[in-house]
């Protein structure tokens, strides 16, 4: 267990390690008059959670928000499991995937076609969220946690249509989830600063990704708030490396359907991830990383999903056009 890490002088940043992994995926706390927390990730990260709130002298009857940027288990699984914990909290969620807190069903059938014999040790349990429990935050609106500080929700797809960003006011520094992307702390020890999209299925769309990047890019913010994994302060590096590197995405997923016409759907995505981790794996060579690094661990898991999500919009994209 590692200590929280100190962001501003409100936020804290506790370490989920989501996939057994540290600096994977993060849940922020905002220490302000309503005490916020920010992500959940799945399941087998709350204990980790109560661990940093005991660190941070909170406890958890005192939470009063639980905010999800979006739906994915990796993101909200444990959301939940963790209400339990927190019983007088409310749960904040974009207005498209409130249902699927209450009833997890779909997110389940969904994670389960994804990772398979993995789902029960990455996941389980998926607990239902009661109604009255669930709080919605439209396109604009507004949280007050404090006299000093607001809270703005922004509607934000491209990488799920469920997802909002939410603005804080003091830092200036905006939670985006997945929304503009990854960053790989596994480089940060070696001075290299890597931000990737994350174009997990099944409502990957590149152009409202770049949109939601442009909205956010507007704000000026001065510090983005990651869900994987943790804070940049240099944001026009991260806006210029989505643009950079999502044009490479999609056109590994042309390279890899073109030469995998008419096969299975798990060639065509085993193909695209090849096509993908040839020009990555080229800017690391050139970076001096060695192909032992462990950052290649978590880049083949995250690209293997990517994959997914670039083979279904180009097949929903072929659809439309028949």
């Amino acid at each position: 267990m590692k200590n929280p890490i100190k962001i501003t002088d409100r936020i804290y940043l506790i370490d989920d390690f989501d996939l057994g992994r540290p600096a994977r995926t993060g849940t922020y706390v905002i220490k302000e008059d309503k005490l916020t927390i920010v992500e959940t990730c799945a399941s087998p990260s709350i204990p980790y959670i109560l661990e940093g709130l005991h660190t941070l002298n909170i406890q958890p009857e005192d939470i009063e928000y639980i905010i999800v940027t979006h739906i994915h288990l990796d993101h909200a699984g444990g959301v939940g499991l963790l209400i339990e914990k927190c019983p007088n909290a409310k749960v904040i969620v974009h207005p498209k995937g409130a249902r699927h807190l209450v009833n997890p069903s779909r997110l389940i059938a969904g994670a389960k076609a994804v990772y398979g014999d993995q789902f029960e040790a990455l996941f389980d349990p998926i607990l239902p969220i009661r109604e009255d429990k669930i709080i919605i935050k439209e396109d604009g609106s507004t949280l007050e946690l404090s006299k000093d500080c607001q809270l703005t929700f922004y509607d934000t797809p491209g990488h799920a249509n469920h997802h909002f960003s939410i603005h804080e006011s003091v830092s200036n520094g905006i939670f985006t989830g997945d929304t503009v992307g990854i960053y790989y702390h596994e480089l940060v020890s070696e001075g290299i600063e890597l931000y990737l999209p994350s174009t997990s299925p099944n409502q990957f769309n590149p152009t409202a990704m770049l949109q939601s990047a442009k909205r956010i890019e507007e704000l000026k913010v001065n510090f983005i708030y990651f869900g994987h994994y943790g804070m940049s302060s240099n944001v026009n590096e991260v806006f210029k490396q989505l643009h950079y590197w999502l044009p490479y995405f999609m056109e590994a997923g042309k390279i890899g359907l073109t030469t995998t016409e008419n096969k299975t759907l798990l060639e065509q995505k085993d193909a695209v991830k090849n096509a993908l981790l040839a020009p990555i794996t080229t800017y690391l060579d050139e970076k001096n990383i060695p192909r032992d690094h462990e950052v290649y661990s978590i880049l083949n898991l995250d690209l293997d999903v990517c994959s997914m999500g670039i083979v279904d919009y180009y097949h929903k994209n072929q659809k439309k056009t028949n």
